[in-house]
């Protein structure tokens, strides 16, 4: 596993899925915060950037995940598991989605927030915002992509797209409910409940 650092969203991408191809990476889970950019998934239009796309502070970047455009930033925890499904967990998408959200509720509870899934909605959320965004690909059952941990995020660049495509919802950051969290907190936590839910000693 690697420690957060900053990262560029195309070269992180690129190293996730070159990771996915190769056999030695198999359940390995990178972590990392990205500079600032939108990244939008494989059937996104720019129909939720809300802000002129010649007038926004940082790039736009096409990805092969699934789901809606979202903000990555400095201060976000952003973890790609990559995984074999079929080989040594569960072949089944919807399982894969609800143990991720499974982990991030685990590691807030280890933090002491109280979060949740909202019905029909991919992520975790705290009441009525969404701490946690996921949007992952599978490809013949290995993962790539993952999920996005608000922990020190700031929420003002997500005011040039409705996140994840959903109306009406607002976002949230960890740092809003336990003021002194920093994302090597987060980081700890998240990796004791990914070795959990998903049965990897070597993550503990």
């Amino acid at each position: 596993r690697h420690a957060p650092r900053t990262d560029d969203a195309r070269r992180a991408g690129g190293v996730d899925e070159g990771a996915g191809a190769d056999r030695a990476m198999r359940d390995s889970l990178i972590l990392l915060q990205h500079e600032p950019v939108l990244t939008l998934g494989t059937a996104s239009t720019v129909d939720n950037i809300l802000t002129p796309l010649e007038r926004l502070p940082f790039d736009v970047v096409r990805t092969t995940r699934g789901g809606e455009v979202t903000y990555h930033g400095p201060g976000q925890l952003v973890a790609y598991p990559i995984l074999d499904l079929q080989q040594s967990h569960t072949a089944d998408l919807h399982w894969y989605l609800r143990t991720l959200e499974q982990v991030v509720i685990g590691a807030l509870g280890d933090l002491g927030v109280r979060a949740g899934r909202v019905d029909g909605l991919t992520g975790v959320w705290v009441g009525e915002r969404k701490l946690c965004a996921i949007g992952v690909k599978v490809s013949r059952w290995v993962t790539m992509h993952g999920l996005a941990l608000n922990v020190r995020t700031d929420l003002a660049d997500f005011r040039h797209i409705v996140p994840c495509g959903v109306r009406g919802r607002a976002v949230g950051s960890l740092h809003e409910l336990v003021a002194d969290v920093q994302v090597a907190h987060a980081r700890d936590a998240l990796v004791a409940h990914f070795a959990r839910e998903f049965g990897i000693a070597a993550w503990e």
